[in-house]
């Protein structure tokens, strides 16, 4: 073997190997129970960064150990490639807007845009090593995905579960689309409470507001029923400074009495509270802002203005007129849209949503029918369960997504479908041939699309179209932070198309922070290009740099971090090339030779290190598993058994031929369980070795198709007796260095601490015991 591990020639021959042998190619007609993997499709909004490299490696590991569990690993992988994330990309790349372009044009850079990145997308995770089965990737934007998104559409739409409405829709003027309430986020910001009098006869009443540019929209004030101090003027009206006009003022228990004045102003929209009581109470709309973030051409005072301008110009016109009763600064949570940042408005706009409000108490039951690792990720979920407050919104104002299979009626509006046979299609592009029910024959095409999660979300669907033996899949796996959309809408789906929970287990990890304690991402420019963490480092390095990180917990990263990683690959390419010379000479066919105790407690410890990591693994806890690896090899193999029958290994003319071949079988079959037990996190190292040497003497064609054999009871008193082996020789060991000696230097008697009833055990060990400590003799005595 070379001196030296060459990581960048290895790596990338046996990426080529597997890709050539078909080493992970999926058969539903091979032995084996299937195993099936719903992994996330990475969104097409930008380059990966190693946050994406963490959550996606201990998922591959875990495929990786289902494989060589003897079943059938089902593990495809997709790009979620249409919608806002991958418009704002082409935006930002080719500095454009894509209202600005024809609707063709832009959706033609978007799918060109979209194609170039999954292309590198697809190579950084083939250089990661991953076991994926190529031949099943996918994309949300592609013909096959699109026609079935349109397809449980019309499905969800014939069953009155989809619908189309006019309604308060949570909108970004920014991005000018409907969004979903999944799609939130919540920054705190300086703002001021504006005071304002409003007129009750001769009676002025004081309302507290930070949306003062909404008072044309006040269309009611709102008092609570059992307020001792405004309850009085219930049922009255009141004029809105300024403008003058009258509005009711009505009761409502949600008008906090301890929050502001008490008097709450309802404008449409200031907040998600002013929607539900305009359906609440029956109340008028007033038209204030528009689509675009600009105040409407018939708001006085403010038309055109952008809202904080118009809120500007109004405390000006307040303050000239004596209407501003005080201001006072307050820090307040507001809502943005994840995408961009900008504050979120609620404005009235027609939209297509999936009704989620009347199945939340189903959606809470399906928390109990899946098992979360960890299990506290299920807490997550029925928090965003509990607080639904809308249903789910699943059509944008955008161009590049899954079209809605949807016209409209010229003379009355009712909405056509198109039939299943036609699909997919496009109304903009394509016309619906057919007569309304009103008789008119001329139809209008649905122009939004489908929200990305609308599509991404049917992916186990997906799978189970082509033909996947078995639904539910067995397993899901993301980051916590997609629990809310991609976890509760991919549940929503499979309900309601299927009757049945998508998977079975759901494998939620943590994030990737940087080291002052932010997230990790590509938008704050901490993502650290993993292409080039690579080919610097390794992949197997930063593989075993993700395994190290308790499932679902949040880690920091540095480059400096994967050091202790290359020095372990070192490591096992040391100990191989120790290994394999002194096995030229062996074949593990004809049977077991007697073996020493030493031998037989380094194999059972083996099997040891085989339950122990199996367990961790069928929990998903790849980073338990490698520490309980690490302890095997590094304690055990390398720093023990290693050193045990060096000496029989190297000297068969000392110890006889029969010690020496003894060595030589524990030698080989815990090497080579060191090897399969490293292979999920290490894939290329293992290989590299197990193609070298072990490959002559096993059946299969990879270290990746050969088994964790199955283990038996633990051996108690053998592994007892390796922990007091190790013990006793730490202690000479120490012994030796406090005294300023070569471990080499030869002693006297090796005093050995232990139970009476391991004193057979240790003799047996004697030849080992004394050449490794260089001592003239061994003396039993009571621990």
């Amino acid at each position: 073997m070379e001196k030296r591990y060459d990581f960048q020639k290895h790596e990338k021959e046996t990426q080529e190997f597997w890709e050539r042998e078909g080493i992970y190619r999926f058969s539903p007609d091979a032995p084996g129970r299937v195993y099936s993997i719903d992994t996330p499709p990475p969104t097409v909004s930008g380059s990966l960064h190693i946050g994406h490299l963490f959550s996606y490696a201990q998922a591959e590991m875990i495929a990786r150990f289902h494989r060589m569990q003897g079943e059938n690993v089902y593990y495809p992988f997709g790009f979620d490639d249409n919608g806002l994330p991958t418009e704002r990309l082409v935006e930002r790349e080719k500095k454009l807007r894509a209202r600005d372009l024809p609707h063709a044009d832009f959706t033609e850079l978007c799918r060109e845009t979209a194609s170039r990145y999954e292309a590198d997308f697809r190579q950084l995770f083939q250089s990661l090593g991953f076991s994926v089965d190529w031949d099943l990737q996918y994309e949300t934007a592609s013909p096959e995905t699109q026609l079935l998104s349109q397809k449980l559409f019309l499905e969800l739409a014939r069953q009155g579960k989809a619908y189309c409405r006019e309604a308060p829709v949570l909108w970004c003027t920014e991005c000018r689309t409907s969004i979903a309430q999944a799609e939130l986020d919540t920054r705190e910001t300086a703002s001021v409470f504006y005071t304002l009098p409003f007129s009750c006869g001769e009676t002025v009443l004081p309302v507290a507001t930070t949306r003062p540019e909404l008072l044309f929209g006040c269309v009611c004030l709102f008092i609570h029923p059992e307020n001792p101090q405004y309850g009085e003027f219930i049922g009255q009206t009141a004029a809105v400074p300024l403008y003058g006009f009258e509005i009711p003022i009505l009761a409502d228990e949600k008008a906090d009495p301890e929050k502001g004045t008490g008097i709450v102003m309802c404008a449409t929209f200031g907040d998600s509270t002013d929607a539900q009581w305009v359906l609440e109470h029956g109340l008028p709309t007033r038209g204030v802002l528009q689509k675009d973030g600009r105040m409407g051409e018939d708001v006085p005072y403010l038309s055109g203005l952008r809202v904080k301008q118009a809120r500007k110009e109004i405390i000006r016109l307040l303050e000239e007129a004596g209407l501003l009763l005080s201001a006072e600064p307050v820090i307040h949570t507001v809502a943005v849209h994840e995408r961009c940042g900008t504050e979120v408005e609620i404005l009235p706009s027609r939209q297509w949503y999936i009704d989620v409000l009347s199945q939340k108490e189903r959606y809470r039951q399906a928390a109990d029918e899946i098992v979360w690792h960890p299990a506290q990720m299920k807490d997550r979920y029925l928090s965003w369960v509990e607080n639904l407050k809308w249903d789910w919104c699943i059509s944008r104002q955008r161009y590049y997504g899954v079209p809605f299979p949807v016209w409209y009626c010229r003379n009355c509006g009712r909405p056509v479908f198109a039939s299943q046979d036609s699909l997919p299609v496009n109304p903009v592009e394509q016309s619906y041939e057919g007569t309304c029910a009103c008789g008119c024959t001329e139809f209008l095409p649905e122009s939004a699309v489908l929200d990305t999660w609308a599509t991404s979300s049917v992916t186990p669907l997906l799978h189970k179209s082509r033909g996947l033996p078995e639904y539910p899949l067995s397993m899901r796996t993301h980051a916590h932070e997609i629990i809310r959309t991609w976890t509760f809408y991919s549940i929503v789906r499979s309900l309601y198309h299927t009757g049945k929970l998508p998977w079975k287990h759901l494998m939620i990890s943590g994030f990737v922070l940087a080291k002052r304690g932010e997230k990790i991402s590509k938008s704050k420019g901490n993502g650290l290009e993993p292409t080039s963490l690579i080919r610097e480092h390794s992949a197997d390095a930063l593989r075993l740099w993700a395994a190290n990180a308790r499932l679902g917990t949040d880690t920091f990263f540095s480059p400096a971090d994967l050091q202790p990683e290359k020095r372990f690959l070192t490591k096992l390419w040391n100990a191989a090339r120790f290994a394999l010379p002194l096995l030229e000479d062996f074949s593990p066919l004809p049977a077991s030779p007697p073996l020493l105790s030493s031998d037989r407690w380094i194999l059972a410890r083996a099997d040891e290190a085989l339950r122990s990591a199996a367990f961790q693994l069928s929990n998903y806890e790849a980073g338990q598993a490698r520490h309980e690896i690490d302890r095997f090899f590094w304690n055990d193999f390398c720093d023990t058994y290693i050193e045990l029958a060096k000496e029989r290994l190297y000297s068969a003319e000392r110890q006889g031929t029969d010690a020496r071949r003894a060595a030589q079988y524990a030698l080989y079959h815990a090497f080579f369980t060191v090897l399969k037990l490293y292979a999920p996190f290490a894939p290329h190292i293992t290989e590299t070795i197990y193609l070298e040497f072990f490959r002559k003497f096993e059946p299969e064609s990879s270290l990746h198709l050969t088994r964790w054999p199955q283990t038996g009871e633990p051996e108690e008193q053998l592994l007892l007796f390796g922990e007091r082996l190790k013990e006793n020789l730490s202690a000479m060991r120490r012994e030796k260095t406090e005294k300023g000696v070569s471990l080499r230097a030869e002693m006297g008697c090796f005093p050995i601490h232990t139970e009476e009833k391991l004193h057979p055990l240790f003799k047996e060990a004697e030849s080992d015991l004394l050449s490794c400590s260089h001592a003239e003799s061994l003396k039993l005595l009571p621990l």
